[in-house]
């Protein structure tokens, strides 16, 4: 029987193996230019320590390459506007100031990752002379930027060329190379073949185990490219719920069915609140959430998922950064970042909320608000975490239909032993997110 049916056994469907360090990780994005008041390595290097001290583990930096000068968007630029793949922006500092970056940021136990633009160049990136051949034109044969976007500063690539993809799976390794680093971010990956993105995850994985972030959302990525991706459906659906433009969270169930059902359990989906895309252009995190921002942070890391913190997130969040100028973060104290460090804290303890493959599934907890209020388990083993979240501006009392996750817990606000059972009835403020942990695992 077993000859039989052995075609017919199923083969796994991610086919690459993700970095052990991924299993409880956050990332932290950097913006370079906005990070610090001089805007370099070398003062960023400085604040590596208190990026440590929040509980993030992989440092994401924004593109470090030479800007375009030709159709340049303001007075500095795109750092997405990439003018050589070989040089660093002197106004960032030069190779030895990132070098050091990396050497303090692993003396640390962090990661280093670079964001990698491979879509489009500048105007006036060094290939527009030696390889014109290599980019995308548009109907009357020019140059051309990526269609329905404001996007004037950059022109597209054509990766039909198999020189390109030498020259840019090359350069990509040259950075491993000789700045060991530890991976990267690709903007736009969805833009580029996905056969080169595998071609190039094999090509690096030959050097050192690296960690791959898709600014993308499809599930294909996964298999032989990307062990991250975006979960731009996820931030979404809790946008329209905190801005009341749907009336329930259905979204929310909608994505987390997807990401039970459609998702190998292998792949990871980044979530957050804000980025530099989000900043720059729609506003502050607490301008786009309101009075659901704090819940939506708590989901960020309670959900499945990989959560990621932009540079400034910690100190509130308070401006709008412009993307073409000096525009340095207005760093102070703000309860965010005790926030953020309780977060972090909570989920490297309880391996019920690592990440992938590591980590608890998302069960749901069936209540009697479950239009208005978000309640879910997830179970590693012994380790048990509760979620319950009101995504409403009116106190919520709910009973539970389902008894997933009776049992005793601790309340990691109050630190309160608490019991969940038929008759467990919770009144939850508007916006409340509660954390509850089993109370037979040390926290």
């Amino acid at each position: 029987m077993q000859k039989q049916t052995g075609h017919y056994k199923p083969k796994p469907y991610v086919q690459l193996s993700n970095p052990e360090w991924l299993r409880d990780a956050v990332i932290y994005e950097i913006n370079t230019r906005q990070f610090t008041p001089e805007g370099t390595f070398r003062s960023a290097t400085n604040q590596l320590p208190a990026i440590k001290e929040l509980g993030a583990d992989i440092i994401w930096l924004m593109p470090v390459h030479t800007i375009g000068s030709k159709n340049r968007k303001g007075r500095l630029g795109s750092p997405y506007s990439v003018q050589d793949y070989y040089h660093i922006h002197p106004d960032l500092g030069n190779e030895d100031d990132l070098k050091h970056l990396v050497k303090e940021a692993h003396r640390l136990g962090m990661y280093v990752i670079l964001d990698w633009v491979a879509n489009h160049t500048a105007w006036d990136n060094v290939l527009v002379k030696r390889h014109p051949e290599w980019y995308a034109r548009d109907w009357k044969g020019d140059f051309r930027p990526s269609q329905w976007w404001d996007w004037s500063d950059i022109i597209e690539l054509d990766y039909s060329h198999a020189g390109l993809r030498k020259y840019m799976i090359d350069a990509m390794k040259y950075w491993i190379r000789e700045f060991d680093l530890d991976g990267f971010r690709a903007d736009m990956a969805g833009f580029v073949p996905l056969d080169f993105w595998e071609l190039a995850r094999k090509e690096l994985e030959e050097i050192k185990p690296v960690f791959m972030l898709a600014e993308w959302e499809s599930r294909d990525m996964h298999a032989n490219a990307f062990d991250a991706g975006y979960a731009w459906s996820w931030w979404d659906a809790v946008y329209d719920i905190a801005n009341k433009k749907v009336p329930d969270l259905a979204p929310l169930h909608v994505y987390y069915s997807w990401n039970d059902r459609f998702y190998p359990k292998e792949s990871i989906r980044m979530t957050f609140v804000t980025n530099h895309d989000k900043n720059a252009w729609e506003g502050t995190s607490r301008e786009l959430f309101g009075d659901a921002l704090e819940a939506a942070i708590v989901l960020s890391f309670a959900g499945d998922g990989m959560p990621l913190i932009y540079n400034g997130q910690e100190a509130g969040d308070t401006k709008k950064l412009a993307f073409f100028e000096k525009d340095p973060i207005p760093w102070k104290e703000h309860p965010h970042g005790e926030l953020y460090k309780k977060l972090i804290r909570l989920k490297k303890n309880n391996p019920a909320l690592w990440n992938g493959q590591w980590g608890g599934p998302v069960i749901q907890v069936q209540n009697s608000r479950d239009d208005l209020v978000l309640s879910f388990l997830r179970q590693k083993e012994e380790n048990r975490v509760l979620a319950l979240i009101n995504f409403s501006d009116h106190t919520q009392q709910i009973q539970f239909h389902t008894e997933v996750h009776y049992g005793q817990y601790v309340d990691q606000e109050t630190g309160v032993k608490t019991s969940f059972s038929a008759d467990t009835k919770l009144r939850l403020a508007p916006w409340k997110a509660k954390i509850f942990t089993h109370a037979g695992k040390e926290q």
